[in-house]
């Protein structure tokens, strides 16, 4: 049985916001660290307390800590090795791995998310600015009775009208493919497989394959916990925009090169189902939207291609092991929405979301080396995630046609990486155990 009142809530629940602010933190001493935490503990949610409180909640609060911020707070040797290595390394030291080399090198990060000193991360989301505003001055109220906590740096969120459905900036409905848990009594839409086992996500509990061993110590830290890949990634909407326009005629197909890109349209709808046009209804039913595959309905990528976004991150039926790969994913979009008719405006805008899984090494880095950076995905040759990927003008984007494929050679990149970092979110007993730690 999964416990709910003792995991966070972001890992099991999304919480209804428009809004929010991550806090960046670092501690001068243990003690200073720990006082920090038991003063901001009592308002961090279970899933149980989320999930009861979803209509009356204004803002919801979860906290975790980098392996430099859990050895700021004085958790021992000991523990601190029982860690995976990738987690003790960090992200900065498994860059070049990761593919962020380039523009999106850590040198090059912002907000002090390459830093060492950066030691926990206190993560809002709330229902309103006002709401925000509120819990901002209260956590700097918390900082100021606390010496030697200070903010690294802080990024505000900011939903992207409308507010019906997530979207990002490139105007792509977002969160339509999440695994659902075992357990938690949510029924998966058609299409999108089983229910998973909690191991994959949760520490503590079986995975696909059976009991896990090898967890952090002592069990306290083992149970009810998770991992999470934070990545800040600029949207460069006007190159966007401007890519569509260079690289077809009319607005029809520059609709149609953004679908083939991400492998939806914008709406939602997937292109396996709604190959020639969008189809809004399809997108807005839930019972239809994510019920395709592609070893019977698409496996050559004429609807949607083989290097398309959706078909990279969730190969779904033509991937080995696909149940020991998926992710969840939470967060936002930051930065203001840039006018349909706009040039770039020199602002910065994009998502900044955390990836949730039990292995970083087995899901989140295996996605980002193999399935969004390897040039020879599904033996494309030359082709990395159009969306994501780490591109630098040498790669390209083939969309199988008949009779004759078109190839799209020196594609730019769309995004950037701006910061990331490696987190541990701990179960709430876990938490009260590391700010009770020297009592």
């Amino acid at each position: 049985m999964l416990e709910f009142d003792d995991i966070q809530h972001m890992l099991l629940t999304r919480a209804p916001a428009i809004t929010g602010r991550y806090e960046f933190l670092s501690f001068g001493t243990p003690a200073q660290g720990r006082a920090w935490l038991r003063r901001v503990l009592p308002i961090v949610q279970s899933a149980a307390a989320a999930t009861a409180s979803v209509d009356s909640e204004k803002r919801w609060v979860s906290v975790a800590f980098t392996w430099n911020g859990l050895r700021a707070v004085g958790v021992d040797e000991g523990s601190l090795a029982s860690f995976p290595a990738e987690f003790r390394e960090g992200m900065v030291a498994r860059a070049r791995m990761l593919g962020d080399t380039g523009a999106n090198h850590p040198d090059n990060w912002v907000g002090g998310l390459a830093s060492p000193d950066l030691h926990a991360i206190a993560i809002l989301f709330a229902r309103s600015e006002e709401e925000r505003g509120r819990c901002v001055k209260e956590h700097d109220a918390f900082l100021a009775e606390t010496h030697g906590v200070k903010v690294l740096s802080s990024l505000d969120l900011e939903a992207t009208p409308p507010f019906d459905h997530a979207h990002d900036h490139f105007g792509y409905r977002d969160r339509l493919t999440q695994p659902e848990i075992e357990g938690t009594g949510v029924e998966p839409s058609p299409g999108s497989g089983a229910p998973l086992k909690a191991g994959e996500f949760i520490l503590g509990y079986d995975d696909e394959l059976g009991p896990v061993h090898g967890l952090p110590k002592p069990d306290v830290l083992s149970r009810n916990g998770s991992f999470m890949a934070y990545r800040r990634l600029q949207e460069h909407v006007g190159a966007f925009r401007d890519f569509l326009r260079q690289n077809a005629a009319t607005p029809d197909e520059q609709e149609l090169l953004a679908a083939k890109l991400m492998g939806r349209w914008r709406s939602g709808a997937p292109l396996v189902l709604a190959p020639d046009r969008d189809d809004p209804a399809l997108a807005a039913d839930r019972q239809r939207n994510n019920n395709f595959d592609y070893g019977k309905m698409d496996p050559l990528g004429y609807a949607i291609p083989l290097g398309a976004h959706i078909r990279r991150m969730n190969p779904r039926d033509t991937a080995a092991n696909i149940n020991r790969r998926r992710m969840l994913r939470r967060g936002a979009t930051y930065g203001p929405p840039l006018a349909d008719a706009s040039p770039e405006d020199g602002r910065e805008r994009g998502v900044a979301a955390f990836v949730l899984c039990a292995s970083l090494i087995r899901q989140f880095e295996f996605a980002q080396n193999v399935w969004i950076n390897d040039k020879d995905f599904h033996e494309l040759g030359n082709e990395r995630d159009p969306i994501i990927g780490t591109q630098d003008g040498t790669f390209e984007f083939k969309i199988p046609k008949r009779p004759i494929r078109r190839k799209i050679t020196g594609l730019p990149a769309f995004t950037t990486v701006r910061g990331g970092a490696y987190f541990f979110l701990p179960g709430l007993r876990a938490l009260r155990w590391i700010s009770e730690l020297g009592l």
